[in-house]
């Protein structure tokens, strides 16, 4: 079995010397700032941000207006600003590139399930951009302006996003999948002028016409006087009843081109809004995280450069939607001067194959993906390498929950051998990487290599102290450039504050616990406020979901524990299982016995039962917080949206088992 001790793979001499590390390093040393190796630079960049953030600025030629008066303000978290008295804009900087080489070059490969493969080039996507961000300025919109998009992952999208930031203005998305309430949870706390939405789309071979939902959302916006349609769903509606004026898509890209020398980016400063991303909405409305240009820029810049490695010549593909944080760092393809991958559907249809296939026509060299997505893929046997041509492809990135050595070796024997295998975690709070790496730092199964530069991550005690070496609660030191500005709406920073830096106070507290090992690899075991308590050990749940998943017909599992308040604990496994598969005695007992042996008796759940489906969040993740807040009694209208989950229909099995379970619970006290 493999194990977190195993290294899996190390670079190539050629690869090494190749890396954007490596040229790091070289170029930090000609600055007189000379480093042995990754991780003496990335100790320094900890101990010296300031410094650091000083030096990448340079680096990269950060395009700007004015003179930094600081790097970094003296301000705590969460007041601090970043690179004062200076301006500058985030589609610049994206775009930069287009005048650098061939505008025929690819920038954008897109594909969904209402359009075939096709590409757009850097001219193609300049061109659009400056003349959609031109009639916006005429439209009267410009810095403190929202505006939001109900679109699909497609160019029209990036076209539409990247016109906005260009002309100062604040964007927002969501994925056309959201129901009408959950959009209306998100918008309606920022009240866009504008909204850009398409008809409709296409999802696993299903038709779905957006228009009635659409004309839910903007009746609930009365800001929003300008509605710009995209007709994109053939069968569905051109557009929905709205009050305000409507324009099409094709008027918005018509007439004469915008020459480069002709626009302007609109350049802010550090403390202007650049785009709002919400949390996921689990529990309560979405908070309405506000990111700035500058924040996002340098830190954009440093984890494409440095912890995905991208250069001019890669394909950068990962699966998203317009809702999820990962849609924003796409653009890290672009930053480095590299192309895109954008695709609308289902990840999984018309076969599970259909991500592979797309990154063979695409000649992906770096394909992101969830840990997930790959367990099902190796349960139905598939081998990718033997169905499709993979040659282009050097770096695999495990993102969204916590990747297990037997994924990390499943990839090298069955996607390539020689390839860079990284698990790295962020957070849509900083629309970046806390946990990184570099492909010059061998890889280890199962664990991610490092914390990503500049980033002073540690788990804390409950006492507020470092562990090394043991499971600790993941906090965050010192400042970081694309912490959030503030929420939107939020007075004082209430919210904000509240969220994140009450429990340490001055110590930004994520939500997630870690375990920080002595050779600097570190691993998530899940969120803080999942973690399974049993008897005052805590647990983390990707160690049992870990055993679990490797069991055969097992299609998902999802666990939680809940405290009975006088000492003991209920901690039920819920599986969903494969078609055909029975949930027998045997493979109860095969679970049981596998966990303790592998694990501990403390990881043995009480009970295990089968569930018809596991309830997901849209962006994928399991809703544990809900199903344990279900099971101590709360409504499932409190715990959770329906808009905000994947399969509504999964969380009311799980509410209609709580209100069972509980009853039970009262009958077996009464009789007590």
């Amino acid at each position: 079995m493999t194990t977190q001790t195993d290294i899996l793979w190390t670079a190539p001499a050629a690869r090494h010397a190749a890396a954007n590390a490596t040229k790091l390093l070289d170029w930090l040393a000609g600055q007189g700032l000379a480093f042995d190796d990754y991780d003496a630079m990335l100790a320094w960049s900890i101990d010296e941000p300031e410094v650091f953030w000083r030096q990448l600025w340079a680096y990269f030629d950060v395009i700007h207006d004015g003179e930094i008066k600081e790097v970094m303000s003296a301000d705590p978290m969460p007041d601090t600003r970043w690179f004062t008295g200076t301006k500058l804009n985030y589609a610049e900087h994206v775009l930069r590139l287009e005048e650098a080489g061939d505008p025929a070059r690819v920038m954008l490969h897109h594909s969904s399930e209402l359009r075939p493969h096709a590409t757009m080039s850097w001219g193609e996507v300049g061109s659009a951009v400056r003349k959609l961000a031109t009639k916006l300025r005429a439209m009267g919109l410009g810095e403190g302006d929202c505006v939001a998009a109900y679109m699909p992952n497609i160019p029209e999208a990036v076209i539409a996003m990247l016109a906005t930031t260009a002309i100062g203005a604040t964007w927002s998305s969501a994925a056309p999948e959201f129901g009408a309430q959950t959009v209306i949870d998100r918008f309606g706390q920022i009240a866009p002028k504008l909204v850009f939405a398409a008809n409709g789309y296409r999802y696993g071979g299903k038709d779905f016409d957006r228009t009635e939902d659409l004309a839910m959302i903007l009746a609930a916006l009365p800001e929003a006087r300008d509605l710009v349609m995209l007709d994109y769903q053939p069968t569905a509606a051109k557009a929905p009843a709205f009050d305000g004026t409507i324009h099409t898509w094709d008027d918005m890209l018509s007439g004469a081109e915008v020459t480069r020398e002709a626009f302007t980016y609109t350049r802010v400063a550090s403390d202007h809004p650049l785009w709002v991303l919400f949390s996921s909405g689990t529990t309560g409305l979405p908070k309405p995280i506000v990111h700035g240009h500058h924040g996002i820029v340098v830190e954009h810049l440093k984890s494409a450069a440095v912890h995905f490695d991208l250069k001019p010549s890669d394909t950068l593909f990962f699966y998203s939607t317009t809702g999820w944080m990962m849609w924003n760092t796409l653009m890290w393809g672009p930053l480095m001067g590299a192309s895109a991958v954008l695709y609308d559907g289902h990840p999984a249809f018309p076969e599970i194959t259909s991500l592979f296939e797309l990154a063979e026509t695409t000649g992906a060299t770096v394909f992101g993906t969830n840990p997930t997505f790959l367990q099902i893929v190796k349960q139905q046997g598939i081998v990718p390498k033997e169905r499709f041509d993979l040659s282009a492809l050097q770096s695999v990135m495990l993102v969204g929950s916590p990747a297990t050595p037997e994924v990390f070796e499943w990839v090298y024997a069955n996607v390539k051998s020689d390839l860079w295998v990284t698990s790295q975690s962020g957070g849509t709070e900083f629309c970046s990487g806390i946990l990184a790496g570099a492909p010059i730092q061998p890889v280890r199964a199962g664990v991610i290599q490092s914390r990503g530069l500049a980033t002073d991550a540690q788990a804390f005690s409950e006492a507020g102290e470092p562990l090394t070496d043991e499971v600790g609660e993941l906090v965050i030191r010192k400042p970081m450039p694309s912490m959030p500005l503030f929420f939107w709406g939020d007075d004082g920073n209430a919210r904000y504050r509240s969220s994140y830096f009450e429990r340490f106070p001055g110590v930004w507290t994520h939500g997630d616990r870690v375990v920080f090992h002595e050779d600097g690899t570190c691993l998530v075991l899940g969120r803080s406020d999942a973690t399974l308590n049993r008897f005052g050990v805590r647990i983390g749940s990707a160690e049992i979901y870990r055993t679990v998943d490797s069991f055969e017909g097992v299609k998902d599992s999802l666990i939680v524990c809940v405290e009975d308040g006088q000492g003991g604990y209920f901690m039920p496994l819920f599986l969903e299982l494969a078609e055909g598969v029975a949930l027998t005695d045997e493979l109860i007992g095969a679970i049981r016995t596998t966990l303790r042996k592998d694990r501990s008796p403390r990881h043995v759940p009480d009970v295990i039962l089968q569930a018809p489906e596991i309830p997901l969040t849209l962006t994928g993740k399991k809703m544990e917080v809900p199903v344990r807040k279900l099971l101590l009694g709360a409504a499932m209208a409190d715990v959770a949206s329906e808009g905000a989950t994947r399969n509504p229909h999964a969380l009311r099995w799980f509410a209609d088992y709580a209100a069972d379970w509980r009853e039970t619970q009262s009958r077996e006290e009464e009789r007590a």
